[in-house]
């Protein structure tokens, strides 16, 4: 028999073509939440226990999983599906009220919850080989049920007052040429997300005012996964966008880590120039993406040069002849003064110019689930 080997240990393929309650029962077989379950039976006591607070968490998740917007959305299902009720554990659907009491009850203790994502954190990286491997760097707007912040600052449990404005501006450029822009504004919160770019799982998170700055909180999170996940930090890659275009962060992740910072540049010079002379040569230009062109002494013509390496010890990015990598034609290849390819060390200073930068990883960064809860 010919035995066909598991190509992965993890795959999304796997999960999504399950059913809710396939899923569900997933979440609930494998979520590290003993301890804070024991926690709260404890700090409940010995008064009435119409719904058992195994049973709230349960029927929580299963909102999660289920993507209902809302408690009360969760309550209908809840009273539809004898099923699910079930399997969280419940004889009645809780109340409204119940809910709120219990969403206050867990809020209250957020350092369970991280120690669990810690747990689940740990676990990935003893079952999955290549996980952490290659990271992800994004944020995710967001929305507060608020539109604008209230006028009466005094905390009440209904007033949101963490919630600021948010901005997003996505730039690029279409095929014809011309450039589009689109900007995106939210009252609410910024998710700020470290993921495995392979397998699209969370490796670090932190929640932020939606004002807060990608890459300040960037930081953030590289301190986050160096006190709980140092093995993390291990990675031979971290894709971004250009908003984390920052030449701190870069000399952060290549100086401290080693870990190598595929991070687009920001645009930002000026004047319309389109590429700079490298320094030390005078046939050789880079434009502000990082892409370096050589000219034929001969003709003058242009020609973009091959990536022939990295050298770690000198810092250095090895460009390559463009005659010797794809085999053209070059008149003036026997008295060009790059014939045999040069270095670009690449410099922080700045934040952009003579990067050689690459794409972000587009994976499943958007791990949140959009959820707004309110009892």
């Amino acid at each position: 028999m010919a035995i066909i080997p598991q190509l992965e240990l993890f795959s999304w393929e796997d999960i999504e073509p399950l059913g809710d309650l396939e899923r569900l029962r997933l979440v609930l077989e494998h979520l590290p939440d003993e301890a804070l379950m024991a926690h709260l039976e404890k700090s409940r006591g010995h008064g009435r226990d119409d719904y058992p607070v195994r049973a709230m968490w349960n029927s929580m998740l299963a909102g999660i999983v289920f993507q209902h917007p809302s408690i009360e959305s969760l309550r209908r299902e809840l009273s539809r599906n004898g099923q699910l009720r079930s399997i969280c554990g419940l004889r009645a659907v809780p109340s409204a009220a119940a809910y709120t009491r219990f969403l206050r009850s867990v809020m209250g203790h957020g350092s369970w919850i991280e120690s669990m994502f810690d747990e689940l954190v740990k676990a990935l990286s003893e079952e999955l080989p290549e996980f952490g491997r290659r990271l992800a760097m994004d944020s995710k707007a967001i929305a507060s049920w608020a539109s604008r912040p209230p006028k009466e600052k005094k905390e009440d449990g209904r007033r949101d007052l963490d919630a600021a404005y948010g901005v997003k501006t996505y730039r690029g450029t279409r095929e014809d040429g011309s450039t589009w822009e689109k900007v995106v504004r939210w009252f609410g919160y910024k998710l700020h997300l470290v993921v495995d770019a392979q397998h699209e799982l969370p490796v670090a998170y932190t929640v932020t005012k939606g004002s807060r700055s990608d890459v300040k909180e960037g930081h953030v999170l590289l301190d986050e996964m160096e006190k709980r996940h140092p093995e993390m930090l291990k990675a031979e890659v971290l894709t971004a966008d250009r908003g984390y275009d920052d030449s701190k962060l870069l000399s952060r992740c290549w100086d401290e880590y080693g870990i190598k910072p595929v991070i687009d540049t920001r645009r930002l010079w000026k004047d319309g120039e389109q590429t700079r002379l490298l320094p030390g040569h005078t046939n050789v230009v880079y434009d502000e993406g990082g892409a370096v062109y050589c000219y034929c002494p001969e003709t003058g013509a242009r020609q973009q040069m091959s990536n022939g390496g990295f050298e770690k010890d000198r810092g250095t990015l090895k460009k390559v002849c463009p005659a010797k990598a794809y085999g053209i034609t070059c008149q003036g290849r026997e008295q060009c003064p790059v014939a045999g390819g040069c270095g670009c060390r690449s410099q922080w200073t700045g934040g952009s110019s003579r990067r050689l930068p690459g794409r972000a990883t587009n994976g499943r960064r958007n791990t949140s689930t959009g959820r707004r809860w309110r009892g």
